[in-house]
């Protein structure tokens, strides 16, 4: 559709829908043009779910040459380029507007390879309106990584992945989002599995795994205790009890004393008698020099106390010298090692 500008009246064309490629592009810089004496220019970095992002010079004047290749990166990971990533949308049942990236193993076929297991992993953050909650900020045409911190590895496990499922704490006008933190999180959480199991038909409800690093961790060790929707969960540098937090957290600006039934009610720690009771099962992994001061690591060492004291499913694993990051190869390569084994001995088929 032409986009008109009313000051200067003139025409702009938009890339007709048929002419569109499933590419991801973004500008990296202008070049050129202003009385320069040069061609306007733009620098444009260029990707595809198994194209790593390359860098383009396109000209902007009328008749010139219209790109060049400025480098050609080859695909670093082989073993994901036929990787199948979608962004799925979705509805929690109150209305709010949700989305997520699928990815699919290389290869898979729903007829033939039926129902995956699933892995799912998510941060919470709040809003103060639905209409924010719902926005898309991904696209689906972006570059397939394989990053440690991420969830892709298992995608050569023959997971179905769940990446950043949108888990939004509303609250709108005078209303404060985290006095219904749970409430709220039940409904992303339930939202997500209905779509990724009967919306879309490929993941089997009895075998999906959540997960998450820091707001993330703290997420999961909430949907474990307070849902029956995950069989095991993977918590990473996270808090736990949040009268340890007394002056704030995240976007919560009230302080322990101004909102003391808020901070109890979203302290994992106090459920962990009741998650021991359901037997649900927490990796829980911290550096063990974490400065960060929401999550130092007492936080998981005090929870993982309280779960085992109750005969909880629990493990911990602290990182030497690691931070709220990890760095060191060692360390990467561990925690890989923990979630994959923590995966094979809580996620398998039912016998």
């Amino acid at each position: 559709d032409p986009v008109e500008d009313p000051e200067r009246e003139v025409g702009r064309q938009l890339v007709p829908e048929e002419h569109r490629q499933n590419k991801f592009e973004s500008v990296a810089g202008m070049l050129g043009g202003d009385g320069t004496g040069r061609d306007l220019r733009m620098l444009v970095w260029r990707e595809a779910q198994d194209e790593p992002p390359n860098l383009f010079l396109r000209s902007l004047e009328e008749g010139a040459e219209s790109e060049v290749a400025i480098t050609a990166f080859e695909h670093p990971q082989p073993a994901l380029r036929d990787v199948r990533k979608q962004l799925v949308k979705y509805k929690r049942s109150d209305g709010v507007e949700l989305n997520a990236e699928l990815y699919l193993p290389p290869g898979y076929d729903k007829d033939r390879d039926g129902r995956l297991p699933c892995l799912m992993w998510a941060y919470p953050r709040e809003f103060k309106s639905a209409d924010a909650a719902g926005q898309i900020s991904s696209s689906p045409y972006s570059f397939v990584r394989g990053s440690w911190s991420r969830p892709t590895f298992w995608l050569l496990r023959g997971y179905a992945i769940l990446d950043d499922p949108k888990m939004p704490i509303v609250g709108e006008g005078e209303a404060e989002p985290n006095d219904t933190f749970i409430e709220q999180l039940r409904l992303n959480a339930q939202a997500a599995v209905d779509c990724v199991v009967d919306q879309l038909g490929v993941v089997d409800r009895d075998r999906i795994c959540i997960g998450g690093h820091s707001y993330g961790a703290y997420m999961t060790a909430h949907l474990l205790a307070h849902t029956d929707l995950f069989r095991a969960g993977i918590c990473r540098s996270g808090a736990y009890n949040r009268t340890l937090t007394p002056f704030g957290f995240q976007s919560e600006e009230r302080t322990y004393w101004e909102a003391t039934d808020t901070y109890t009610t979203m302290s994992p720690f106090l459920y962990a008698k009741q998650l021991a009771e359901k037997q649900a099962p927490l990796l829980l992994i911290h550096g063990q020099e974490d400065p960060n001061p929401g999550t130092f690591p007492m936080q998981s060492e005090r929870f993982f106390q309280a779960l085992k004291g109750h005969g909880a499913v629990s493990k911990l694993v602290l990182l030497p010298k690691e931070r709220h990051g990890y760095l060191a190869r060692e360390s990467i390569l561990h925690v890989l090692h923990e979630q994959e084994q923590w995966l094979e001995a809580h996620n398998a088929p039912r016998t």
